[in-house]
Order: C-alpha cells, then structure tokens, then sequence
C-alpha cells in the first residue's frame, strides 16, 4: 500500500506524467483516492521549487555542452511558442490555465519553463504553477473516480 503511494508520487513528479498518471495509477491500485488526490498533488508541486533551481543554477553550467544546450533550445522554442501569448496576453490567468489543462505538454514542468522564460516574478509564478496543477489535479482526479464507478 505505502508502495503504491509512493509509486504515485514518483509519477507525479516525473516529467512523464505528473499528476495527471500519479492519480489514476493510486486509484487504480486501490489507494484511498483522497489520499492519492493530496499526495500527487503536492509530489506534483515539488517539482516547481526544483525546476526553478535547476533553471537558476545547474542550467548555465550545462548549456556548455552541444547536446545539452541543442536540447534546451528545443524545449525553450516549443515553451515559448505553446504558452507565451496565452501567458503574456492574459497574465497570471494564462500561466494558471496553461498549467492547468491536463494534457500533454501543459503541466508544472511547462509552466516552470514558461515562467522562468518570460521572466515571471518567482513568488507569482509558483502561485499560479500550484493553482493550475491544483485544478488539473482535481480533473484527473474526478475524471479517474467517475470512470472507475462507471466500470
């Protein structure tokens, strides 16, 4: 049970799902999905204290190597282009709906990206990161509990 927990927090801060697998893979295991809700959550949000570090500090080191900064610049270009007029033009709003929306590509590691790129003050940018995820976190969360009592 404890490792089912964890197993879904570990999705939940992987970049390869996030909450939006965390969730549906505790509930699925049988967890208490009130439990699961809360612990993916925050898993999920730890990510953003981490990326800001990573982004702020271990970033300028690693952009020195060709295939790192290759990478970067990819994942920098599709940031900006996926989120930046949303974002600008709407704000803290924008960020909190980008964050929001769980699919592919929207989440907590695009919305740290996005907001270390447009130069978001760090205190707002976790905010509206913690908020989105929140709200994504609760549609995951309702859409795995309404699917598993309908089956």
């Amino acid at each position: 049970m404890i490792l089912d927990l964890l197993t879904a927090m570990l999705w939940s801060l992987s970049p390869f799902g996030e909450s939006k697998l965390g969730i549906p893979y505790g509930i699925m295991k049988g967890l208490n999905s009130y439990a699961v809700l809360i612990a993916c959550f925050l898993a999920n949000l730890l990510v953003f204290p981490i990326m800001m570090f990573f982004l702020e500090n271990v970033n300028r080191y690693l952009i020195k190597w060709r295939f790192y900064k290759k990478s970067a610049i990819y994942v920098a270009k599709r940031a900006k282009t996926g989120s930046a007029g949303k974002i600008q033009k709407f704000g803290f709003f924008g960020l909190v709906l980008f964050v929001m929306i769980p699919l592919p590509g929207t989440g907590i590691y695009a919305g740290s990206i996005a907001s270390y790129l447009l130069k978001i003050e760090k205190k707002k940018a976790f905010f509206a990161n913690a908020i989105g995820i929140f709200f994504s976190s609760i549609i995951i969360w309702a859409l795995t509990i309404f699917s598993v009592e309908a089956v």
